[in-house]
Parts: C-alpha cells; structure tokens; sequence
C-alpha cells in the first residue's frame, strides 16, 4: 500500500472536517476553479506562512457535502495547544461554509486515503417540496416503491465490479468495490439511501441512486437491475442524480494509527 515520504523534521497530522459543497466544484484542486482543497491550502498559507499539501481521504464531486472528511499533511511538531490554537484559526478564517472539527496527530505513515478502511455516503430524497432543506435534497415527486428498491440494492452485495455505475475514462486501476451495507429508509418525510463500502467509483453513489430510483417507479424490475450491474457499461444504468443531495457521511480507520 502506498505511503507518503515525509522530512523527519515534520509530524503527519489528519484534519478533520466538514463542508457544505454547494459553493465548491468539489475537493480536489482544480484550475481556475473554486475547491474546498484549494480555500484550505489559502487558509494554512495564511496563517502558517508557508505552503502545506492536503491529500484528501477521497474526491468529493462538484455540489456533493461531506459530514465527515479527513485530510493530511505534514508540518512542524506542535504541542496540544498549538495544535487547538490552528483548528481554532482555522474555524475563524471560514464563514459556515467549512468546519473544522479538530486536528489530530498522526502515526508518520498514516495516509487519508489510503489508509481509510471504509467509507459511508448518504443521499437525501424528498416528494414534497422543502423549503429549509432544498440545498441538500433532491425533490422527486413521484410515488416510490421502498420496499422493491431495498430488493434491489441488496443484490450489490453479490458484485464487486461497478464499471456501469462509474463516470468514463477515469484514472483507475480497476472498478472493483466491497459492499458493506446499503439501504433505503424513511426519515421524517424524506428517504434516504445509505450506503458503505471499502471504496467508491466516481459518480458510482449518483448513479446507483438514479437507477434505484427507476426500480422504484416499476420502469425497470430487480432482474433488470442485476443485468445493468453485469454489463458493466455506464450508458444501461440511470442517469446520476443532483450533487446536491449526496454526502460523504463517515470515514473510518484503524485507531492504532492516531497517535
């Protein structure tokens, strides 16, 4: 598994946060493009006055929030108070946007991406419309079946390969990803759809929200769902729903790596 090489004289730290994704085009650093990677490297820029590198746990999509991320880098050694005082500048330097839940020092070979063991998204569905929750819900108002679209996403356990819910031309290895669990609720007046695996493909959450969703409406039936998932081509699933309503709700990791 790979590791990051790191200067002895610097400690890894993993940063932890939350964000509201709707004014970002996501985590990762792109040209010309507002990112949440990209406002916290300005921010630890300012406050340290020298560049530190994040390296994200995942690649959130443009729109999509995270109720729980983690990311690391490497900077001088700090006690516990200098450790507070920057998530508390930190915490200051953003408006509600962004969240910093703490820092916390690390084993030198903890990585956030590579090290994280399983990782946990909701999506959030509403039939009526939502005046106070509009930002983080997709309003579908069409009668769903819960009880068939739980039928379906429990045939994701029995694949591993998600090529028909992963965006094209993408820089991986492989599209193989262990189901964990996944399933449907009812919250309140909302659905929500739950799901965690050792890995995610990106857009794969979107997408397999979107063709769940057909299931639900009887446009397409369980065996169908199954077929999309073994012909591994994108264009036989359903189209991806809104950003808007998915978040990255849980990372875990082995606690032996938090010092």
């Amino acid at each position: 598994m790979p590791t990051t090489t790191q200067n002895d004289s610097k400690v890894r730290y993993f940063l932890h946060l939350a964000y509201n994704g709707a004014g970002y085009c996501g985590w990762q650093i792109q040209n010309g493009q507002k990112t949440v990677q990209q406002a916290l490297e300005q921010a630890l820029f300012y406050i340290c006055r020298e560049r530190i590198e994040l390296t994200g746990c995942g690649r959130t999509d443009s729109g999509v929030h995270a109720l729980d991320f983690y990311a690391h880098f490497d900077y001088r050694d700090m006690d516990k108070e200098h450790v507070r005082m920057l998530a508390m500048r930190l915490n200051r330097y953003f408006d509600y946007d962004i969240n910093i839940y703490g820092i916390y020092r690390m084993k030198p070979e903890a990585h956030a991406r590579f090290d994280a063991l399983s990782r946990t998204y909701k999506y959030y569905i509403s039939n009526n419309k939502q005046p106070f929750n509009n930002e983080f819900c997709y309003r579908y108002p069409f009668e769903l079946d819960i009880e068939r679209m739980n039928t379906a996403a429990k045939t994701l356990y029995q694949y591993s390969d998600f090529t028909s819910f992963s965006k094209l031309h993408t820089q991986v290895n492989n599209n193989n990803c262990r189901i964990i669990y996944v399933r449907w609720d009812v919250e309140q007046d909302m659905m929500v759809f739950t799901i965690k695996a050792d890995r995610f493909l990106r857009n794969m959450v979107r997408a397999i929200v979107g063709t769940l969703l057909e299931v639900g409406r009887g446009k397409i039936g369980v065996e169908d769902f199954c077929r999309i998932i073994e012909a591994k081509d994108r264009c036989s699933a359903g189209v991806s729903v809104p950003a808007k309503g998915l978040f990255l709700y849980g990372v875990e990791y082995d606690k032996n790596l938090f010092e």
